[in-house]
């Protein structure tokens, strides 16, 4: 039995008080703790920003240029990423589990390409989710599309489920083809989805006003890459973002598609993390696409 002196405490250090510290995340102090070391895992605490690599687009695009292997081409990118965005079935199939940074699994799903996209339902159980360690959530919402009453609910049915077991739910503002996409309408999508308990939000970027959006969601925002760009344009969309209040990216195919896709993402990761200049973080994936060119 331990000696009953040696057991008791000494040294309590009462002259220094016990740190109580605000969340690094914007609207996130109020967390639990399980869901804030997710959030951990998908935004970098010292930046307070995330490099997220999309490539969930298989769920109704099928095999997309730069998707035809993801074994082979998403695979080796993986360690570059602060957090993949997928499907459950790819994460199964070919991310070694090796894999340690944040998992997002794309839960709605349904129409393909062929069909009327807004039309999605929940596709993904919150017990599978918590069986492949998801640090997130993510569901698509169409605010002024067809079914938007119906996406909506969608997300708000996966975030009572996903608070339920501290997981992060990321709500996707999809803009539709006869939409505009201007600040005014971001503004509305993104807040709402806030609004409605989103944990943090993903939509894409406007050229005016941008930083009102920003302001106007109390949770992280992060930007989509949308459509392929050139490699020097998708660096300066990057900056443009974080410096107006965007707390990152979440880039697919302006990687995935760039000549260099590895040094793409490493570019992107000077960019939100780093904070270096879209034409100096161009140069570095010039000089680092002529290299791995050589080898």
């Amino acid at each position: 039995m331990a000696d009953a002196d040696s057991a008791a405490g000494k040294n309590y250090r009462s002259e220094i008080p016990a740190p109580n510290e605000a969340y690094f995340l914007k609207g996130s102090n109020n967390l639990d703790w399980g869901l804030k070391n997710r959030l951990a895992n998908i935004f970098n605490p010292d930046s307070g920003r995330t490099v997220m690599l999309a490539f969930d687009h298989g769920y109704f695009m099928g095999p997309t240029s730069g998707l035809e292997r993801v074994d082979l081409d998403i695979v080796p990118l993986a360690r570059y990423a602060d957090t993949l965005m997928l499907t459950r079935g790819m994460l199964r199939s070919s991310i070694p589990p090796s894999y340690t940074g944040g998992i997002v699994l794309r839960a709605s799903g349904g129409p393909s390409i062929l069909k009327e996209l807004s039309d999605e339902e929940i596709a993904l159980g919150v017990e599978d989710a918590i069986r492949l360690n998801a640090a997130a959530m993510a569901v698509q919402v169409f605010i002024g599309g067809e079914h938007e009453t119906k996406s909506v609910h969608n997300l708000t049915r996966l975030v009572d489920q996903a608070n339920r077991y501290g997981i992060a739910t990321l709500a996707v503002t999809a803009v539709g083809r006869d939409m505009a996409r201007d600040a005014k309408y971001m503004r509305l999508a993104t807040r709402i989805c806030a609004e409605l308990g989103a944990t943090y939000v993903k939509t894409y970027y406007v050229e005016d006003d941008f930083d009102t959006v920003a302001a106007g969601c109390p949770v992280p925002i992060v930007i989509a890459g949308g459509k392929k760009i050139p490699e020097r344009d998708a660096l300066g969309l990057a900056a443009r973002a974080v410096a107006e209040g965007a707390a990152g990216v979440d880039m697919g195919r302006n990687i995935f598609q760039a000549g260099h896709p590895s040094a793409m993402i490493q570019a992107v990761r000077k960019v939100v993390h780093g904070g270096i200049e879209p034409a100096e973080a161009y140069e570095f994936y010039l000089r680092q696409g002529a290299d791995s060119g050589a080898n």
